[in-house]
């Protein structure tokens, strides 16, 4: 997917809405639980609850992977039933050598018919620039996230900045606007304007509000650019909003109040 098409899906939506599908099969509603497909059942329903309010869905696949094959097939499952009107965004936190960075990519990229993937910089360029080869593909860097370990490395001290701006300046030059997005968690709303100020144009995948406390009028403030530039993610909030035979019903109630909200700072 292009950045034309995104920026035009979020005009056309007035949202700029990423549902995470961060699925655990213990936390789906009981009447599912013996469904002999339970997680791509339980996906299937929600992203048809959801998907003329949000432009993307993001699938952890942390969680799929951990259900050995059965998860597997049905993440291939999920992303297959994802209308192509939406960004799909594989939450992977790759990054290893060039030869793996190209396994990886043809994976995600050739095999799976995912537009973006994320990746974690720390092994430096020759791990991200197989990922970025793909036309209209998508490189999602973590840039500063919300986790307090995020502590330990990306918020140290560097010259007169931090460790996490230098990451991003820097691996902003490895690629462009339209194929390179950066992780910036919604708990860190306050260092939003000083990554804007590094990278003005580029997306952000903001992951964390919700149930991780983030606002999403902090970030919007602090985020929104001339394209609108933000995918909010939001997954625990929405996917488990509801816990009965209603529950996809929930979820898009849930989902319609970002959407809303999202509209009156577009319109703004």
């Amino acid at each position: 997917m292009n950045r034309n098409y995104l920026i035009r899906q979020i005009k056309e939506k007035k949202s700029y809405l990423c549902v995470g599908l961060d699925t655990v099969i213990e936390k789906i509603p009981p009447h599912l639980q013996s469904h002999p497909d339970a997680i791509f059942e339980f996906n299937k329903q929600i992203i048809d609850a959801t998907k003329d309010l949000c432009v993307a869905y993001k699938i952890n696949t942390a969680f799929y992977e951990a259900e050995g094959v059965k998860g597997w097939q049905a993440l291939e499952k999920t992303v297959n039933y994802i209308p192509s009107t939406h960004f799909k965004i594989a939450d992977a936190k790759r990054g290893d050598i060039g030869n793996t960075s190209h396994q990886y990519a043809k994976a995600f990229f050739e095999t799976m018919p995912f537009d973006a993937i994320t990746v974690a910089p720390y092994m430096g360029s020759d791990s991200i620039k197989p990922f970025l080869e793909y036309e209209d593909k998508w490189t999602i860097v973590l840039g500063l996230t919300s986790n307090q370990g995020s502590q330990d490395f990306q918020q140290q001290k560097l010259g007169e900045g931090f460790l996490y701006e230098e990451v991003i300046r820097k691996t902003a030059g490895w690629g462009t606007k339209d194929n390179l997005m950066f992780v910036v968690g919604a708990t860190k709303a306050d260092d939003i304007a000083t990554i804007r100020r590094i990278i003005p144009d580029h997306f952000l995948l903001i992951p964390g509000v919700g149930f991780q406390g983030g606002s999403l009028q902090e970030v919007s403030k602090n985020g929104l650019n001339k394209d609108c530039g933000l995918l909010i993610n939001a997954s625990r909030a929405i996917i488990y909003a509801g816990n009965t035979a209603g529950f996809a019903d929930e979820a898009r109630k849930m989902a319609l109040q970002y959407q809303t909200e999202m509209k009156n700072y577009l319109d703004s």
